[in-house]
């Protein structure tokens, strides 16, 4: 604004000024700005670093996350042609436009979840839900992504369907671990799989054939806010918030977050949970 008014003035004036003058006066406001530059600076570490922090953090997350609803609202009602029908190419668009902004929420998500431990289950006790329905919901959001990429993307489930668990945190872990596997494939496939263990137990797998995690990596892989070696070092996000959470979610859940990987071949994450047969199916009701 300073220098702004100075060439206002300078273009008004009517006497000469020498060019020694007009860089003086264009130094000092470069100094000036320098000055208020690290006072901002300053003031903003300080509140980051301070008490109040986390607070900080959820404020900014939270005036996120209603243009990102906006966003994610006004794609739907596009894809689904309520303004009109799209030409195949503005569909894909809208595809990506959706999942992006809805990648974007879950981060936002993580973030509060971080602030409130971690390890919330939304559902306050297990309750009937479809696995098929969950693994159906995880394909549609990501399938964009895996187009885009070329990916070939493949979900399996139990012929026992309808089980007793934690549907909303099923299906977060889930969204998570296969956007994190596409993320890290450039070529070929990402699996989701549902296996019978035995008549409770199930076991979930995310398995790609990305890239593979080096082993320095592993120890610090589940770490929220890491801090990364480099930009190709592998991770959920530079925050490292997914996999954190996703890994605490599965503990909650009463399971245990494994990782098998191999450089240049792909990885494999995969939990085991206890979700009954709800009585509904068996005939119990």
């Amino acid at each position: 604004m300073l220098r702004r008014l100075f060439i206002e003035e300078l273009a008004a004036s009517e006497g000469e000024v020498s060019s020694a003058e007009v860089v003086r006066v264009l130094g000092a406001i470069e100094r000036l700005q320098a000055v208020l530059e690290r006072d901002g600076a300053h003031q903003f570490t300080s509140r980051l670093s301070g008490p109040d922090a986390m607070q900080l953090l959820i404020e900014v997350v939270h005036d996120m996350r209603s243009p990102l609803n906006a966003i994610l609202l006004l794609a739907e009602q596009l894809r689904s042609g309520r303004s009109g029908p799209l030409v195949d190419i503005q569909t894909r668009q809208m595809d990506l436009v959706h999942s992006a902004a809805f990648g974007l929420t879950t981060l936002a998500d993580d973030v509060i979840e971080l602030a409130h431990g971690g390890n919330r289950l939304v559902d306050e006790r297990p309750m009937p839900f479809s696995l098929s329905s969950v693994l159906k919901v995880v394909c549609d959001l990501v399938q964009p992504l895996a187009t885009e990429k070329r990916i070939t993307l493949n979900a399996s489930g139990p012929e026992a369907d309808v089980r007793v668990g934690h549907r909303v945190a099923v299906g977060r872990v889930l969204l998570n671990l296969t956007t994190n596997a596409v993320k890290f494939t450039e070529q070929g496939s990402v699996t989701i799989a549902c296996e019978t263990r035995t008549r409770t137990k199930l076991e979930f797998s995310v398995t790609d054939t990305g890239r593979g995690i080096p082993a320095d990596a592993l120890p610090t892989l589940f770490d929220p806010f890491r801090q990364r070696a480099s930009r190709n070092e592998y991770a959920f996000s530079s925050s490292g918030l997914g996999l954190s959470i996703v890994q605490q979610l599965v503990h909650a859940m009463g399971g245990e977050l494994e990782v098998d990987t191999v450089l240049g071949k792909g990885t494999r994450f995969s939990f085991v949970l206890d979700l009954p047969i709800s009585p509904r199916v068996s005939g119990a009701w």
